[in-house]
């Protein structure tokens, strides 16, 4: 099983708070940076700019999603690996579910 987000991309995540229901992450990639494959709780992600990501499951699929600023996504727990394929640097605040 993959490591926790904040210890597997300590470059993009930063935990910004925390109590026993929720953990909130900072979190900023530029154009083309990655991650290794890490796992995440179930999860809200509220975008503060224009991004274009793409996930990578275990298997080998892959997924994108594009954000607006303000758009929210949720995705159930999940390990990916995930790279900002859009042309500029991406900030998102992640809201993980305990």
């Amino acid at each position: 099983m993959p490591g926790d987000a904040v210890s597997i991309a300590p470059h993009v995540y930063k935990v910004i708070s925390e109590n026993d229901k929720v953990r909130v992450l900072d979190t900023h990639m530029n154009p083309g940076e990655k991650t290794e494959m890490h796992s995440h709780p179930a999860v809200v992600a509220i975008s503060l700019t224009n991004d274009k990501v793409k996930f990578t499951l275990p298997g080998g699929q892959s997924m994108e999603a594009e954000l607006e600023p303000g758009q929210t996504m949720y995705l159930d727990a999940t390990d990916h690996a995930t790279e900002n394929i859009g042309s500029n640097a991406i900030h998102v605040v992640l809201v993980e579910i305990k």
